[in-house]
């Protein structure tokens, strides 16, 4: 039988009052008890009664996800996965279960509608802003606190996001090729409606310029990020008339495709060709070892789900303190797969 509330204090000389509100990050509450009801609940295994709880804060205690069907393979990507397991720490320790729900493409909107309509659920965080993203009116209208995972560009009305500084981590990674002598670097990036992917070629085409490069259409790709699509895409540049000597991948899954599209040519990473890519620092590819296999702009995107998912909790539970916003930074990463450009 799980220990209670009441019992949690007793054992902390704390009213149960005092216990649920360090439990649950009010402000008032400081660090060190905090910090003290954290580590009692964790060793007694003490988890909030979330129906309890529900009944007593007039709150569903949930928060939504809605995956649109067209992109519900989103939900095997190790990216998506690991943002998810983050976003559940954050949940679970805050008493709060996590709602997935997968739509027909044409009923998104109406999912929302749905689940504000119900009370199912008190936040939504939104995945896979595009440059045009009618979501973010959508759910201003609604009502209800909700955090976007990105940003949007085209969107003038403020609202929260939580993002990585996509614009500066390609163009400091493409200049890092460039002071290696690159002059013929492709771009392997995400799908062009995508809004990251936008700032990365954005980062990308403004260090060429700075370099006084002129920007090659034909060594540009966009799509959905797949090991295939790197491995093709490695395969067809490399045997153009005038061949890219470096690649910039947005993913480490993109990046293991093109290192295989290489090394079935017999090109060697750092020697014969250089790849810098994005690490989201996944758990099921590990971009680690004595020295990383490549050189990576790192990002940890399960950091990310943690930390989106407390600022949705804070709009959940003031919702006067938004729109709050996070810019996380890259740090450049040097692996074997870099290298001078070859003469």
């Amino acid at each position: 039988m799980g220990v209670t509330l009441k019992q949690l204090a007793a054992s902390l000389g704390l009213s149960p009052t005092t216990v649920s509100r360090a439990l649950n990050g009010f402000p008032e509450v400081s660090a060190a008890t905090r910090q003290r009801g954290e580590e009692a609940a964790a060793r007694a295994n003490y988890h909030p009664n979330t129906r309890a709880k529900s009944l007593a804060t007039g709150r569903a205690q949930a928060i939504a996800h809605v995956i649109p069907v067209s992109t519900s393979h989103e939900i095997v990507n190790p990216v998506f996965a690991d943002f998810i397991a983050g976003a559940g720490e954050t949940y679970a320790r805050q008493g709060y279960e996590m709602v997935l729900r997968i739509v027909p493409d044409d009923a998104e909107a109406a999912a929302y509608r749905d689940l504000v309509a119900r009370g199912s659920v008190d936040g939504v965080i939104v995945h896979g802003p595009r440059t045009r993203d009618r979501r973010i009116a959508l759910l201003a209208e609604l009502g209800i606190p909700f955090l976007v995972h990105g940003r949007t560009s085209d969107v003038n009305q403020p609202y929260s996001w939580l993002d990585i500084n996509n614009q500066r981590s390609f163009h400091r990674a493409t200049q890092f090729l460039i002071e290696f002598g690159h002059t013929r670097i492709a771009l392997i990036n995400g799908m062009a409606e995508m809004d990251f992917a936008t700032r990365r070629r954005n980062g990308y085409l403004r260090a060429l310029e700075q370099a006084g490069l002129t920007p090659d259409p034909a060594l540009m790709r966009h799509a959905e990020m797949t090991e295939p699509y790197g491995y093709r895409a490695a395969q067809e540049l490399v045997q153009l008339p005038e061949p890219p000597t470096a690649f910039l991948a947005s993913s480490m899954i993109v990046a293991y495709g093109i290192r295989r599209g290489l090394s079935d040519m017999g090109l060697k990473l750092g020697r014969d060709i250089s790849v810098i890519t994005h690490d989201d620092e996944l758990s099921y590819l590990p971009n680690d070892g004595d020295v990383p296999t490549f050189t990576a702009t790192r990002s940890s995107v399960r950091e990310a789900g943690r930390r989106a998912a407390a600022m949705l909790l804070q709009l959940v539970d003031a919702p006067d303190s938004g729109p709050l916003s996070a810019l996380m930074e890259t740090a450049l990463v040097l692996g074997a797969s870099t290298g001078p450009a070859p003469r």
